[in-house]
Formats: C-alpha cells, sequence, structure tokens
C-alpha cells in the first residue's frame, strides 16, 4: 500500500449526484485505506440539493462537496488514482484523460436518480436506490483482499462488483 490510502476516483457526467454519493460512501466506509474523490465530464456547476439532504440524513459530511471537472485530476500535481470508476453510462462512454500510473478502472453503472419522474417521495426513492446501489457496490470494493490479488483477478473482482445489486 506504499503507506498511503489508494486513492479512488469516481466520475461521471455532471458530478452532481452519482459521484458525489460514491465518494461520501467510500470516505466513510474506507477510512484508512482508501480516499475517494469525484468529477465530471462536463459538470453541473452544483451537487444536486436532493443529494446534499440523503447524503446529511445519513449522517455524511457534505460541505466540502462541489462539483468539479476531472481535468482537475489529470494536472500534474493532482493526486495519483489507483483506481477510476465510471457511475454512468455517459461518462463510460466518453474519452477519458490518460491517469498517470495507469488505474485500475471498471464501469459500475447505476440510474441516474435525477431523470426519475414522479412525486418528490418517488424521486427522494429512487435517491436512495441509487445510494443502496453504490454502497452495495462500494462495500464489495473495501472488503476485497487487494494486496493479495493480482492485477487480472482484481479488475475481474471490480468488473464482477458492477452486477452486483
Amino acid at each position: 500500500m506504499n503507506g498511503r490510502p489508494f486513492n479512488v476516483l469516481f466520475l461521471c457526467t455532471g458530478n452532481s449526484a452519482r459521484s458525489i454519493m460514491a465518494e461520501a460512501i467510500l470516505n466513510r466506509e474506507g477510512v484508512g485505506k482508501f480516499q475517494a474523490y469525484s468529477a465530471g465530464s462536463h459538470p453541473a456547476g452544483e451537487v444536486d440539493p436532493r443529494a446534499i439532504t440523503l447524503l446529511e440524513k445519513l449522517n455524511h459530511t457534505t460541505s466540502r462537496f462541489r462539483s468539479k471537472s476531472w481535468d482537475e485530476f489529470a494536472k500534474p500535481d493532482a493526486p495519483k488514482m489507483d483506481f477510476v470508476f465510471t457511475v454512468c453510462d455517459s461518462a463510460a462512454k466518453e474519452v477519458c484523460p490518460v491517469w498517470p500510473g495507469q488505474p485500475m478502472s471498471a464501469h459500475w453503472g447505476v440510474p441516474d436518480p435525477k431523470e426519475h419522474r414522479g412525486s418528490e417521495a418517488e424521486i427522494a426513492a429512487a435517491f436512495g436506490d441509487t445510494y443502496r446501489m453504490l454502497m452495495s457496490r462500494i462495500t464489495i470494493f473495501v472488503n476485497l483482499p487487494i494486496a493479495s490479488l493480482d492485477r487480472l483477478s482484481l479488475q475481474t473482482r471490480l468488473d464482477e462488483i458492477a452486477n452486483t445489486d
């Protein structure tokens, strides 16, 4: 582990809900072992207030979250990423920057709760479902014996996690 936590970047197009939730979950569930970040290819400029409300309701600290470009993490002085996960279909299809150090990557697409239509209660439920899916995948990820897996085995496990719900 080189004396530092593994750096993980969650990518989405807008960096306003799913990737922010994933960052919050991993920073709490993987404390000491992982440091999570999030970014978007076309950042929305603000974090969705419904995502913030849900995260606060679940006792996550939200004061430092902001919608930001993935360009911040492609700069020479940015943290070196060990893992990069896309959490939405749009970002998975885009050409990503070249990440220094060739981090492990996987696509963990989850539905965009912002696209859900219905009552406020139904939309809140969609945000909750997205959070639950991310929590499930991240819980599996933080419990992988990363240090004892070779690169091919680890990549296979990361891809398998995408089918967990």
